[in-house]
């Protein structure tokens, strides 16, 4: 598309995905061990959350600012705990395999 390819749309980031992607590590290491850690549930697990995370897209200097303010909220961080724990409950009791 060449509207895509005219902007710096690939300079666009989403600091939510990082907290994500570090809270589901820290949460499936201190899981129960029967809890599937394919590649498809993670994956699954960590779509889920993300779609229930407010995102946290920056682009500049003062948007990188704002998002690290954003992710040093207690209640965001807490709120990125809560649905990584509710998409590694709903997903490893809903795998997408049997």
């Amino acid at each position: 598309m060449a509207f895509i390819n005219d902007y710096g749309f690939e300079q666009l980031k989403n600091e939510a995905e990082q907290l994500v992607y570090h809270e589901l590590e820290a949460q499936l290491a201190e899981a129960d061990e029967n809890i599937c850690r394919c590649n498809d549930c993670v994956m699954d697990m960590a779509t889920m959350a993300l779609n229930n995370v407010k995102p946290v897209y920056h682009f500049s200097i003062l948007g990188n600012l704002y998002a690290a303010q954003a992710k040093s909220d207690p209640a965001y961080a807490d709120s990125v705990r809560q649905q990584v724990a509710k998409a590694i409950a709903k997903i490893s009791s809903n795998p997408s395999h049997d």
